[in-house]
């Protein structure tokens, strides 16, 4: 069977490989396709996309959005990288990243653990200053033992040196990629830890807003969890995505076109996704 990965991250965000090194490495795992799908930018698609390859390099995003007071992710795959709009907006949004970065640092000086952003910038090449920078910093100053360590103590959500950032409503994210000719997708369903109700009223008020697909497969789905999000996509109607998410070193359990081990994203999917595409 073919296989791809819809949901990929490089350097230009929180991952480890650059996007050039993304693609060769698609290529050793025998990938048909894959997207590219940083955080808040699209400059690495344009890197990605620069080389001759036999992998189908697709243009993508993730873009962190607000829905009912909670933090949830929504991709957009085949979107324009070129778009005006669309990278006006991501570039406003990097800019807040910026300021929260800056937030995040008083309070971990303030905790007397005294790293700068010169030291952050060390482990960053793109154009995406994230949480897993600073973790990466706290790392190689010896603050921590681990990237899991950095966010278990003082980076995640509500720890004490966690600062809550501005973002883009579901429908405004889901309308920028749509207007950049791309489709809206639910990343990770399963990570946002709501019931089956709730989670299914989501999707239902997102399709309704735009959402064109879901990611039924994913790194740290089982079989049995792959059957259920396929269900509720079915009932909601909404179309099948799917990807590893993975970021190379940062999370190193994960890895690309097969997540834990077990994922295989069939390629027929990318046949029903072409289709939902607007321009």
């Amino acid at each position: 069977m073919d296989t791809i990965d819809l949901h990929t991250h490089s350097t230009f965000s929180d991952g480890t490989f650059t996007p050039l090194q993304l693609v060769k490495y698609a290529e050793e795992k025998g990938l048909k396709a894959f997207a590219l799908t940083d955080h808040d930018t699209t400059e690495g698609v344009k890197e990605a996309k620069s080389i001759e390859t036999n992998v189908e390099v697709i243009s993508g995003v993730e873009i962190s959005t607000r829905y009912d007071k909670k933090e949830i992710h929504i991709v957009g795959l085949y979107v324009n990288e070129n778009d005006a709009d669309l990278n006006k907006q991501l570039k406003y949004y990097r800019e807040k990243r910026v300021t929260r970065n800056f937030e995040i640092l008083e309070k971990l000086n303030s905790l007397g653990v005294n790293i700068t952003i010169d030291d952050v910038k060390e482990s960053c090449t793109g154009d995406v200053i994230s949480r897993a920078h600073i973790a990466k910093a706290l790392v190689s100053k010896g603050f921590v033992g681990s990237y899991t360590e950095a966010f278990d103590r003082y980076l995640g959500d509500n720890k004490c040196a966690y600062v809550p950032r501005e973002t883009l409503n579901y429908e405004e994210s889901m309308e920028l990629i749509t207007k950049a000719g791309g489709v809206p997708v639910l990343a990770h369903p399963l990570l946002y830890k709501m019931s089956d109700t709730n989670l299914e009223n989501m999707m239902v008020k997102l399709r309704q807003k735009g959402l064109k697909a879901v990611e039924v497969y994913y790194s740290t789905h089982s079989n049995s969890d792959t059957q259920h999000i396929m269900a509720m996509a079915n009932r909601v109607g909404l179309i099948y995505s799917g990807g590893s998410d993975f970021h190379g070193a940062t999370k190193p359990k994960i890895d690309m076109g097969t997540g834990m081990g077990k994922l295989a994203v069939p390629y027929e999917i990318l046949e029903k996704i072409r289709g939902e595409r607007n321009g």
